[in-house]
């Protein structure tokens, strides 16, 4: 008998199967860094708002890997000649491009290691996988790095029309039960082309960008930026903050283990293939796990803050178009330390504003081409027909405040 892979394909609910193309792609999925991606949530904390929103980063990377192949067989099928080598160097790229993220996505980016981003772990890990897998994954790397000399290949994998995009929108649409982000990644994936070897679409696609760039935009204020999602990982930084300043103040901590030997001592310059592979044990479960056990700290700041989350009692968040004022952060501090009997430092903690902002297009960096009939080839916002589409490129920032229910 044949020895042959028990696992080819998977039942994805947005693409129906997704099958494992070649063994190295089976094998790079079976590894324990992939599997961790299970357990790392695609959306953060956004289930506290949206139930259904529960799907990982396993989830998305696969359906990327998806849309990956179907953007070869468009390209091929207009004489775009991809090798053998390229195509696995793609559907490899593509399907490692979030391996680094930690545990609630970007929630805490940049919190476990200071000063290093996913997309730089995610270089890191695949580094590493390569060695693993004898230089297999010299082209993909190349690719993730920008460094190939055909550049519509990195833009597959990141650009403002990337495979990354195309089903995060529509994978996050479906999951967190709105149709704001249901885009029509098929329609767009059929009008890509190449020109001068950078990524474009066919005029007659336009309509499909337009959508698709609309689509972002409403996702990132209804569904990402949503204030109850906000205010929950605000919420998730300030536990993290607070058991740091915990430990800086040599108070004993229990449990958690795995999360506070990252707390306490990974930067950017401790960090080694040693702190990659215990990186590597970290995720959502780690975090909840510990959140559990510290909500029965005798430190009233973490107890608080983590029963909370945990019991979805959050923070009142308001949010505005301009800054709030000092004298109403100030009020509302006051009426915290009296009403929890707390110093400013600590009421810091459930008093607080900040700001986000959404440019659901950049102009000029690696902007959407479009290649018209006549095969001039210009930016999609000069042949776009809707004032809104121009709007996009324009940065919204909005405000907002944070305070307990209680002092209201």
């Amino acid at each position: 008998m044949a020895d042959t892979n028990k696992l080819k394909v998977f039942n994805d609910p947005i693409y129906g199967f997704i099958g494992t193309p070649n063994q190295l792609i089976f094998d790079l999925i079976a590894h324990p860094y992939f599997q961790r991606l299970r357990r790392i949530s695609q959306m953060g904390m956004s289930y506290l708002v949206y139930p259904g929103a529960h799907h990982t980063r396993f989830h998305h990377a696969l359906g990327s890997m998806h849309l990956m192949t179907r953007a070869i067989q468009i390209l091929r099928w207009k004489d775009i000649a991809i090798s053998q080598e390229e195509e696995t160097g793609l559907l490899c790229a593509i399907l490692l491009h979030d391996i680094g993220h930690g545990p609630f996505s970007h929630a805490l980016e940049g919190f476990f290691v200071k000063d290093i981003s996913h997309e730089q772990l995610s270089l890191e890990f695949m580094q590493y996988l390569n060695k693993e897998f004898e230089g297999k994954l010299d082209t993909a790397i190349s690719i993730f790095k920008g460094e190939y000399p055909r550049p519509f290949l990195n833009q597959l994998v990141s650009s403002q029309l990337d495979m990354d995009r195309l089903d995060y929108l529509k994978r996050d649409s479906f999951y967190a039960g709105v149709t704001e982000g249901n885009i029509n990644s098929e329609r767009l994936i059929s009008m890509l082309n190449v020109v001068d070897g950078d990524l474009v679409v066919e005029e007659k696609g336009i309509y499909a960008v337009e959508k698709f760039l609309m689509a972002r935009r409403f996702m990132y204020w209804q569904v990402y930026l949503h204030k109850t999602g906000l205010m929950a990982e605000q919420l998730l930084v300030r536990i993290m903050h607070r058991v740091k300043q915990l430990l800086v103040d040599d108070v004993e901590i229990q449990g958690g283990q795995t999360v506070l030997s990252f707390l306490k001592t990974h930067d950017t310059a401790s960090f080694n293939p040693d702190a990659l592979e215990k990186f590597a044990l970290l995720d959502d479960i780690d975090v909840l796990g510990a959140i559990k056990s510290w909500q029965f700290h005798n430190d009233f700041v973490l107890s608080k803050l983590c029963q909370m989350l945990l019991n979805r009692k959050l923070l009142n968040i308001k949010i505005k178009n301009k800054p709030f004022t000092l004298e109403k952060i100030e009020n509302k501090l006051k009426m915290v330390t009296q009403l929890f009997n707390l110093s400013e430092a600590e009421a810091l903690y459930f008093v607080f504003q900040g700001e986000i902002s959404n440019k659901a297009y950049s102009e000029g960096h690696q902007a959407i081409k479009i290649l018209k009939k006549n095969g001039k080839v210009t930016d999609v916002l000069k042949e776009s027909d809707q004032l809104s589409l121009k709007a996009l490129s324009k940065t919204v920032t909005k405000y907002y405040c944070c305070y307990p229910k209680e002092s209201v």
